[in-house]
C-alpha cells in the first residue's frame, strides 16, 4: 500500500518538527513548509493527501493558503490556530478547512484527527465508486458519488466534511442528532470532546444553504428540516 503523503504547515521549527515526526510515526509521508509561499508550491509539486495548516504564517496566512489550495484541488485541511476565537474559527471553515486545532494542542489529538478526515476521504471514495445514490429531500438534493449539493436548484460548494455532515443529517431527516453523536459518527472521535466543532460547521451550512435548514434543540442538538 502506498504511504499516504501529508503536508505540515508550520513556521514556529519546533512545532513542526514535533508534529512531523509524530505524523511519520504514524506512518505517513510528510513534507514541512514554513510559510505561505513556500506552502502552496509544496502542495502543488507534492500532491499531499491532507494538509496540516497553521493560521499565522510569513509572505501570506494560512487562510489565503487554504483558498489558493482548494481552488486548486480539493483536500482535507485541519489548521492550527494560537486563538480560540469563534470568528477566526468560521473564516477559516469559510476558506475551505475541514477542522481546527487550537494551540496548544496535543499530538495524541493531532494524529486523531487527521486519521479521522482520511478515513472520511476513503468512505467518500467508496460511495463513489459503489455509484451510491442521489438523496432528494424536499428542494435539497445530494449526489453522493459526485459529492455535490443543490438546494433549490442551486448548487453550494462544501467542504468534505460539510457535506459528510450534510449526508448524515439528510440520512435521517427531521431526527433530532445530539452533538456528541455526530462527533462520533462524522468525526469519528469517541470521546465526545470539541463540541464547538460542529456548532461551527453547522453555521457554515446554513451559511452556504440557508438559515433554516438546519434546526437547533437548545441543550440537545441539532436536525434537518427542508422546505417539502
Amino acid at each position: 500500500m502506498t504511504e499516504r503523503r501529508i503536508l505540515v504547515v508550520e513556521d514556529e521549527r519546533t512545532i513542526a518538527e514535533s508534529v512531523a515526526a509524530r505524523l511519520r510515526a504514524e506512518g505517513f509521508v510528510v513534507e514541512v513548509a514554513r510559510d505561505g509561499p513556500g506552502a502552496v508550491e509544496a502542495f502543488r509539486r507534492g500532491r499531499p493527501e491532507l494538509v496540516v495548516l497553521d493560521v499565522m504564517l510569513p509572505g501570506f496566512d494560512g487562510l489565503e493558503v487554504c483558498r489558493r489550495i482548494q481552488a486548486d484541488r480539493p483536500v482535507p485541511v485541519l489548521m492550527l490556530t494560537a486563538r480560540d476565537d469563534e470568528t477566526d474559527l468560521l473564516v477559516g471553515l469559510a476558506v475551505g478547512a475541514d477542522d481546527y486545532l487550537t494551540k496548544p494542542f496535543s499530538l495524541r489529538e493531532l494524529a486523531a484527527r487527521v486519521h479521522a478526515l482520511l478515513r472520511r476521504v476513503d468512505r467518500a471514495a467508496s460511495a463513489a465508486r459503489s455509484g451510491a445514490e442521489v438523496l432528494r429531500i424536499g428542494d435539497l438534493e445530494i449526489n453522493q458519488a459526485e459529492r455535490r449539493v443543490r438546494r433549490d436548484g442551486v448548487e453550494a460548494h462544501l467542504t468534505p466534511t460539510e457535506f459528510d455532515l450534510l449526508t448524515h443529517f439528510a440520512n435521517r431527516p427531521r431526527t433530532v442528532l445530539p452533538r456528541e453523536r455526530l462527533l462520533a459518527d462524522v468525526w469519528g472521535w469517541a470521546d465526545g470532546s470539541g463540541t464547538r466543532t460542529v456548532d461551527s460547521h453547522v453555521k457554515a451550512l446554513r451559511r452556504k444553504l440557508g438559515a433554516d435548514l438546519i434546526r437547533t434543540v437548545h441543550g440537545v442538538g441539532y436536525a434537518l428540516e427542508v422546505r417539502p
